[in-house]
């Protein structure tokens, strides 16, 4: 009997979210002389500075290795379906990992340089829509569980 259905789509849209969050402009922060971009990866200069100041860049390796672990444990998670209780602790432990990342995101972009004021992508979002698919695709493996143990228990 094969019930795997909705939660391979749920994942799978939470991986693809993972991975644009991981590879895609987070925003720019603004402060006086520059304008930074900010990804994964870090902050780097755009443009020109002003005034003749000199930029440095600001590298993430830590945010860029957590966003890729959770794009990685969402797709693996996916091909998981025919061991159902390992398929739904990964699942938890993918959660964990957005959280974690969408948390770390936020701290980074707030925090990381001083002075500046930050304009958010709306690529900002894909953490929070993907702890929602994730966590329907929990629901949709708790209630096939519980099917087959239904099943199971008539056999």
């Amino acid at each position: 009997m094969v019930i795997q259905r909705w939660q391979s789509i749920l994942l799978l849209v939470a991986s693809v979210l993972a991975g644009c969050f991981t590879f895609c402009s987070l925003g720019q922060v603004q402060t006086t002389d520059f304008t930074y971009n900010f990804t994964s990866l870090g902050f780097f200069q755009e443009g020109i500075p002003t005034g003749g100041s000199v930029a440095t860049d600001y590298h993430t390796w830590y945010f860029f290795v957590l966003s890729v672990t959770t794009t990685l444990l969402l797709l693996i998670d996916i091909f998981l379906y025919k061991n159902l209780p390992l398929q739904k602790k990964v699942c938890l432990v993918s959660l964990v990992f957005v959280i974690a990342s969408g948390a770390t995101a936020g701290c980074l972009g707030y925090t990381a340089i001083e002075g500046g004021t930050i304009g958010w992508s709306s690529v900002a979002l894909c953490p929070i829509i993907s702890i929602a698919a994730v966590l329907l695709a929990y629901g949709c493996m708790v209630r096939d569980h519980n099917r087959l143990k239904a099943v199971d228990r008539i056999r």
